[in-house]
């Protein structure tokens, strides 16, 4: 039992843990950010893990991702800003790494494909409006 303690003590402490690549071979370990330019892109790289390619949601895991195909509640482009800057049940906040002109931009591509044909375009200004104050002691 204590070499069972000493072997978890020792993963927590980082004991057996890889060594650390070098600044000057980080290329070789991980591939480039695309960069997220417009809706598609942003949807892709950060929403559709959960909300699938689709954008027909999924149930799994014990958990639920809402489909956005079809969905009433992208009608009004206040809702989902808010649910995107600040996020919603499970899904995480996402006001500490988009800008606003990429949240416009992937709000407005989910308001605008799966099915979805709202016409009215968010601006970033919208999203301005509606980004959380920073609280200093969070900082």
């Amino acid at each position: 039992m204590r070499s069972v303690f000493l072997l978890l003590t020792g993963l927590a402490g980082g004991a057996f843990l890889a060594p650390q690549a070098h600044a000057d071979s980080a290329s070789a370990v991980v591939g480039k950010m695309q960069p997220l330019t417009d809706g598609a892109a942003i949807y892709q790289h950060v929403c559709q893990g959960c909300h699938m390619p689709d954008g027909k949601g999924a149930l799994g895991s014990g958990a639920r991702f809402p489909a956005l195909a079809g969905n009433a509640k992208l009608a009004n482009g206040d809702y989902p800003i808010y649910v995107v800057l600040n996020g919603y049940g499970g899904m995480p906040w996402f006001s500490g790494m988009l800008t606003d002109k990429q949240v416009s931009d992937v709000v407005n591509y989910v308001r605008s494909h799966f099915g979805n044909h709202y016409t009215d375009i968010v601006k970033p200004e919208d999203v301005a409006g509606q980004r959380p104050a920073i609280n200093p002691e969070q900082e």
